[in-house]
């Protein structure tokens, strides 16, 4: 493995010197990095997303693994496929090394095991109809890159996203996605654009994937969950613009059906 640039040393110094202004001055253009750094790899994020959609339509899960931030990002996508895209929530599996109750409170050296990120996935009876993502700004986590070996001895397609070179993590699995994003503005605080970046990039996994699905009518969330008064009222303008209906008429479409997707299917 190369100098792990996660680690590096911050291109800024004396930060408690700084006022609020130049703090938040530098942690954005360090930010800016972010986007420029992933539009390099879309190519590589480009080539999971067929193999996901595939296992999907199969009946396959998309599961993320990671620790820390990394697990709890995972997490966070993987929570909100069901209100916005309609799916079920067994379909995007987030695992977070420790457990659930590492999503509020960091659990000590839960990360460490190499055996327990795949124990964590044989609870879910896991098969080469899935697909796992491992998520580790380091590209080095145990808990992580234990659990792809170990799907990959099991015909089990994989994918990673870590913000290092040449990681075992990467070496570990079908399709690594490497987004270098340098130096964090806090030395080895990961939490910051390596967080931002592998955040983006599950966005786009999860958001191309439902789309090529078909969860997406023209840019329209169609399969959302209505839960909410902010999501009704979207749900009704949707329909307002599509059917040409008055509000009194989308509300009604609505209550009715259930669905966007339905009331339109059924108008």
């Amino acid at each position: 493995m190369s100098k792990s640039t996660t680690e590096s040393v911050s291109k800024y110094d004396n930060l408690e010197k700084m006022s609020v202004e130049e703090i938040l001055v530098n942690v954005n253009k360090e930010d800016k990095i972010v986007p420029y750094t992933i539009e390099k790899v879309i190519p590589e994020i480009s080539r999971i997303i067929p193999e996901i959609v595939n296992r999907l339509q199969e009946g396959g899960r998309l599961f993320y693994l990671g620790a820390g931030t990394s697990g709890r990002l995972g997490i966070v996508d993987a929570s909100e496929c069901p209100p916005t895209f309609g799916v079920s929530h067994d379909l995007v599996i987030g695992l977070i090394a420790g457990g659930d109750s590492a999503i509020r409170k960091a659990v000590e050296f839960a990360e460490d095991d190499p055996n327990q990120g795949w124990e964590d996935l044989q609870k879910y009876h896991i098969s080469e109809l899935d697909f796992v993502i491992g998520i580790a700004a380091s590209g080095t986590t145990p808990y992580v890159v234990g659990a792809m070996e170990k799907c990959r001895e099991n015909g089990i397609k994989t994918a990673c996203i870590c913000c290092n070179e040449n990681t075992p993590l990467a070496a570990a699995v079908d399709h690594p996605v490497e987004v270098i994003v340098g130096p964090e503005f806090v030395t080895g605080s990961t939490r910051m654009k390596a967080g931002t970046a592998q955040k983006l990039v599950l966005n786009m996994i999860s958001t191309a994937s439902m789309v090529r699905l078909g969860r997406v009518k023209g840019n329209k969330m169609v399969d959302m969950q209505l839960s909410n008064h902010k999501l009704l009222k979207r749900g009704i303008q949707m329909l307002i613009e599509e059917l040409n209906v008055s509000y009194e008429e989308a509300k009604e479409l609505l209550e009715k059906y259930g669905s966007v997707r339905n009331a339109i299917s059924n108008y």
